[in-house]
Parts: C-alpha cells; structure tokens; sequence
C-alpha cells in the first residue's frame, strides 16, 4: 500500500498529515500528487469525497517552498497560486484544508467570496498571500478595485469546473484567466464533461494529462435505501425516520428554496431542531446554520445542491434526498458526502411516483437497482393524509368560507315582479311632423341601434392551427 512519504512529499508536509491522522492516499492523490509535482497540467475527473482538494493542493503547497520566507515586506509575498471554486462554502473549506496542510511551514492563504463586505479582506491582502481560494465575482471585484495583483501566479486550479459552468461564470472565467501569466502550471477538476468544459480546458491546458478515478459510481461505504411514498407524506416520513431511528447529523436535499424553508419550518414545529440553507441566505446565516450543525446544535441541516455545493462535513452519516435530483449525477454528487475516508454512511431516498422516471435514471447511471423499501403505515397508497396537507384546494375553500358568511336562503325562488309597462310608441309619421330644433332630438326618437359584437373564439382555439401536421415520412 502506497504511503504519503512515497510520493514524495517534503518532511514538513508530512508532518501535517500525520496531524490530521491522514496514513495513505486516496486513488487520485496517488495519481494527481507525482505529476504535479513534476509541474504538467491535469485535467481530472473526480467528484466531491475523493479527496481530490489534497491531491491538488499538497503538490502546489511543495512547489511553492522555494518562495517561503518569515519577511513581513509584502511583497515578499505576491500571489503565486490562485484556486477558483464556484460557491462560497466550497472556497472556505479548500481554504480551511490549506491551512492544515500548511501548518508547519511558512506560507500565507486567504479566501475571498462575495456576501461579506470586501474591506475586511483588503487589510489581510496589503499583507501579502501566497494562496488565494476565491469565487471569480469576488475576485473580479478586487481587481477592479486594484486591491490585488496576478502577475506572479505560477499555479492556476479550477475546482469543479462543471459546477462553474453550471452557475454562468464561463465569461468571468475568461476574464481571469486573460489577467493571469501565460506561463503557469494548470489543473483542472470537473465531475463531468460537457462540451464547454472541453472546449474550457483546451483554451486553458496545455497537453495535460488526463486522470480519471471512480466517475460517476458510489462508494462501497453508502448504503443507498429507497422508501416509495405519497409525495404528500413525506414530511411526516422523514420526521418519523429521525425520531424512530434517532438519527442525528442528518444532511436533507430539496430541490427549491421555497421548499428547503418550508421543510425546516415542519420539522421545527414537530420538535426536530432543523435549519436551512440555500441560495437566497446571506453567508453569515449560512455559515453560523453550518457551524451549529457541524457542532451537533442543530440536527438536520436542509439545503438545495447550490448551497450544499462543496460541503465536507467530517463523518457525515446521514443524507436523504427528500427530492429525488432531475439529473443522476447530481444523486452521485449528493451522497457522496457521506462514507468518506472509509467511514460508513447511509444515503436515504424518499421517492413518490412522480419521480419514478428519476430514480430509474440514477440506476442507469450507478449500474446498479436499489431494492425499495416500504415503511409500514406509509405505503404509497395510504390515504391517511395528516389534516395540514389534505385540506380542499384553496377555491373550493375561499367558495365555503363564502357560503359560511351568506345570509341563508329560502328553498323556494320569490315570485318576480311584474314588468313595468312601456310607453306606447309614437307612429313613425309623427317623428317627420315635429319642428326641427338643432342639437335636440325629439323624445319619441328611438335610441339609435348598437351594433352586434362580433363573437370572439375562445382563448384555446388561438393557438389551434387549422393545418394538420405533416406525418409523412414518420
């Protein structure tokens, strides 16, 4: 079995690790460590919890030794290697992962994202930094405000650049990439590869080599269980699984964030303490929700896949996809946040019948059929809807509250008056026989005719075209 010290990482590294109790590298470690070491560029295909931040960051941490010195003069540290990461959450733990591999040498690193205000972050720069994590607008925005230089970086990563591309940083990516020197060590990883992220590393690599490890499959140590449910049960299954199985550290994925607040509010008020995560929180609520679940404060922490992006909880044991993701590899990305490091997780999926079409794809992706289980008193078809989620739809009740409040009436209609009787009509020779008065009309005049409305076609046949399709050659 391959160790740290035989991909030849310097003592002080070493040391670190031994730190942080990390004995042997992870698949891509062993792969990513010794060629970027020899300085070539990489393009990677790995997914989040395989530990691909060391593989890349250990390798840049050795290269950079050479430039480590205790001076103070800023300038004594420029920028030397520049990690982009798409979210917020995902930059501070690449960070926070430098600074444990760093601890016994004399290297300088902060992290800067948007969502806090940039002037605490300028001070820190002024110092000088060797390694910056940073999300490009962040970034983007100290360089417009020239607080910062990238005129000496020698090493570029791009962290999960397919989540990049999935947020809309492509032109803020260029944009950077434009300010950085020509000559530079690249390195690239991406969980998948859409046309855009190949043309993205064939403008920014130069002949890298491609390394590949575990795309696309679950990890030996999740186990993945199905529960088929009426989708209007499933609050009330997720809080029975949590209470029954006193499940503790409990990471739930909505697919909205109208529906990751509303979970969190229901299990509060069924005595499960529950907090939200998601894109319209500001950081700060973001990173306190995380912190309190990470110290065991809170025990489900409910979050959306942009927010959840790049989360590493140590020893995570539960996930449970409350919506099952549209797209199979965003399941692999989700759950794989638990089993990590060899420790064991569970991976939970609540699954209706509408979503039966997802779940069939992630079995096609992960090659293999998760056998579903039934929870008894939540079959699929049991109609014990709890009284909050089977009232009637909000205009048949807005029609009995009207009811309710409408004076009481009488089974038998009242008789209708009877007409009031018109005026007879003048002969139509009288109306010749009248003086004429200009700007008067004589009173016995009838109204003048309104014209007919012309009858208009329901809004549905609009869009009906008259033309039937061509089906010939189908």
């Amino acid at each position: 079995m391959t160790t740290f010290a035989e991909l030849g990482l310097a003592p002080d590294i070493l040391r670190a690790l031994d730190d942080l109790g990390y004995a042997t590298p992870t698949p891509i470690q062993e792969q990513v460590i010794p060629l970027a070491l020899q300085g070539g560029d990489i393009l990677g295909a790995a997914q989040t919890g395989t530990g691909k931040t060391a593989a890349f960051a250990l390798p840049l941490i050795q290269r950079l030794l050479p430039f480590a010195n205790t001076g103070t003069s800023p300038a004594k540290h420029p920028i030397r290697a520049l990690i982009l990461t798409p979210t917020r959450e995902l930059a501070i733990q690449v960070e926070e992962s430098i600074k444990s591999y760093t601890k016994h040498v004399p290297l300088r690193s902060l992290v800067v994202y948007g969502g806090v205000n940039i002037n605490t972050q300028i001070p820190i720069l002024k110092t000088g930094i060797e390694i910056l994590v940073a999300t490009p607008g962040r970034l983007l925005d100290h360089v417009q405000n020239k607080t910062l230089m990238l005129n000496q970086v020698n090493t570029l990563v791009l962290d999960e650049a397919d989540r990049m591309l999935d947020m809309g940083f492509m032109p803020d990516l260029k944009r950077i990439v434009a300010l950085l020197p020509t000559q530079r060590v690249n390195m690239m990883f991406s969980a998948t590869f859409p046309e855009e992220i190949r043309k993205l590393a064939d403008s920014i690599l130069n002949t890298p080599t491609f390394i590949e490890v575990a795309r696309n499959t679950t990890a030996v140590t999740v186990t993945q269980v199905v529960h088929p449910v009426h989708h209007e049960r499933k609050r009330q299954l997720l809080a029975h699984l949590i209470k029954s199985r006193d499940l503790r550290q409990v990471l739930v994925f909505t697919g909205t964030k109208l529906g990751c607040n509303r979970l969190a509010n229901e299990l509060n008020k069924v005595g499960i303490h529950a907090d939200a995560i998601h894109g319209d929180k500001t950081q700060q609520e973001r990173i306190k929700a995380l912190d309190a679940f990470k110290a065991g404060t809170i025990r489900v922490l409910v979050a959306t896949d942009v927010a959840a992006r790049g989360l590493d909880i140590e020893a995570l044991p539960f996930v449970v996809n409350y919506d099952l993701p549209h797209n199979a590899e965003d399941y692999v990305h989700r759950i794989g946040r638990t089993g990590r490091a060899g420790a064991l997780g569970e991976a939970i999926s609540l699954v209706s019948e509408s979503e039966t079409r997802y779940l069939k794809d992630i079995e096609r992706l992960i090659g293999n059929a998760i056998e579903p289980t039934i929870v008894p008193g939540f079959e699929p078809g049991a109609a014990d809807v709890p009284a909050y989620q089977s009232r009637p739809p909000r205009h048949e009740r807005s029609a009995e509250r009207h009811a309710e409040r409408a004076p009481e009436r009488t089974t038998e209609r009242p008789e209708r008056a009877a007409p009031r009787p018109r005026p007879a009509a003048a002969p139509r020779d009288a109306l010749f026989d009248a003086p004429y008065v200009p700007g008067e009309t004589p009173a016995s005049a009838p109204a003048p005719a309104r014209p007919r409305p012309t009858q208009k076609k329901p809004v549905a046949a609009l869009f009906r075209s008259p033309v039937k399709p061509d089906t010939a050659g189908q």
